[in-house]
This record gives C-alpha cells, sequence and structure tokens, in this order.
C-alpha cells in the first residue's frame, strides 16, 4: 500500500470559523521509500490570512491572490490519495480543514477516498509521553536536519514528517529482518578464505551501546540484542 505524507497551511487555526487551506502539499513513499511524486499547490483562500498565522508561514494575501482555489486542484488532490495510507502530523486539524474545503464543494469527506489516515503526533505521543512532539522536536529527537525550516511551509513540513516517521517506526523492523532472513552456509576453508577478526575500540563499542539503548527506548524495551548482551536472555 502506498503511504501519502500530508500537510496544509490555512489562514487560521478554525475550519468552523471560515478559515481555509491556502498550502498542500503531499509527497508519496512506496516500501519505505519515497518515490518522487509529490502534489504541492498555493492556494487562493477567498478571505484574508490572520496576523498570527501569517507570522507562522509567511504567506500573504498579495501572494495569495492570483493562486488557484480548492476546487481547481480537488480531481489531482483525491487522484494522488486514492487508496493510500494518509500520514499526517495532528491529523484533526489538516483532516477537519480538508473535509470542510470538500464540503464546500459538495464532495464526501476525506476519510471516503483513501484507505485510512495515521497521525504521527498520536505516535509520538505514546512513544514519548510527557514530553515536546511537535515537528522540531521530533526532527532534534531523531537527529534530522531541519535547519531549512524557517517559517512553516506544507511541501518541506511533509518531507520531514516522512523522515520522522521512518525513524520514528524503525524499531526492531530491520533487526527482525536480518533474524528472519536465511544465512547461507559458508564453509569457510571450502572457499580458501582466511577470518579476520577486528575488535573494535572502545568509541565503536560506546556507539554501539547508544545505538541498542535508542532501539530498546523505540521499541519499548524489546530489543533483542541488547537483552542478549546483559544477559536477561540467553
Amino acid at each position: 500500500m502506498k503511504q501519502i505524507f500530508l500537510d496544509t497551511e490555512t489562514t487560521g487555526l478554525e475550519s468552523k470559523l471560515g478559515h481555509r487551506i491556502i498550502e498542500i502539499a503531499a509527497v508519496e513513499m512506496l516500501n519505505r521509500r519515497l518515490t518522487g511524486r509529490r502534489l504541492h499547490h498555493y492556494l487562493n483562500p477567498e478571505r484574508e490570512v490572520d496576523a498570527g498565522a501569517l507570522q507562522v508561514h509567511g504567506l500573504t494575501n498579495e501572494f495569495l491572490q492570483d493562486k488557484q482555489k480548492f476546487f481547481d486542484i480537488t480531481n489531482e488532490l483525491l487522484e494522488f490519495v486514492g487508496d493510500a495510507e494518509l500520514i499526517m502530523h495532528n491529523a484533526p486539524f489538516d483532516v477537519g480543514f480538508l473535509n470542510n474545503e470538500l464540503g464546500l464543494v459538495k464532495l464526501q469527506s476525506l476519510e471516503n477516498y483513501c484507505h485510512s489516515i495515521t497521525d504521527t503526533l498520536k505516535i509520538a505521543k505514546e512513544l514519548h509521553p510527557g514530553k515536546r512532539n511537535n515537528l522540531d522536536a521530533l526532527c532534534e529527537r531523531y537527529q534530522i536536519n531541519n535547519s531549512k525550516r524557517i517559517l512553516h511551509g506544507a511541501l518541506l513540513d511533509a518531507e520531514l514528517l516522512a523522515e520522522v516517521y521512518l525513524a520514528m517506526t524503525r524499531g526492531q523492523e530491520s533487526l527482525a529482518m536480518e533474524i528472519s532472513s536465511p544465512q547461507p552456509n559458508i564453509n569457510i576453508k571450502q572457499h580458501d578464505m582466511e577470518l579476520i577478526s577486528c575488535l573494535a575500540n572502545a568509541k565503536e563499542l560506546e556507539l554501539h551501546t547508544q545505538q541498542l539503548e535508542a532501539i530498546d527506548r523505540e521499541s519499548k524495551g524489546a530489543c533483542l540484542w541488547k537483552h542478549i548482551e546483559s544477559g536477561t536472555i540467553k
């Protein structure tokens, strides 16, 4: 199933108060790899941008006045997200605005066009209870470069969210794949190969320990290798 990472910028915080979407962006991922397919549009909201929102994204009324309206990009958007898992950070916010826009053009709610909707903010709160879990905080926590994020922008945020999602959901996946994959039975003597043993230095051992601790945190104590090394599993 394809996954679509989606983000919006808006004229204000409440769609119920008549606020509208002014920027929408989405990037596609298949098999945990970005495909390069993306959707990105600035939109004329047919209303003024709130001063508070302007400070967040910097999209002015003058910049938006000659842009397309949401109606103009509806078919492209629905085709892009069709049958995909939609992944958003604080999904209720974006979904609320998208459903408002779809309703204004007499279409069904977003849930009728995609396979499912995932909220990465909910995932982050479960992984890191009591901590800041906005996109900037998660980028810092997972060492993802967000230096270009001076202002909020839907396309950059969708791309950063994809990286954050991969980091948050990595867990035991790669280790489990390695454990479950059949290993070739190689006879070293038969192939006249010399087995060279190279011991890790102190720095490498420290990095190894840090990596195991990170895996153990993200998998909620299910890091197999860490338990093997500590002797709790033999």
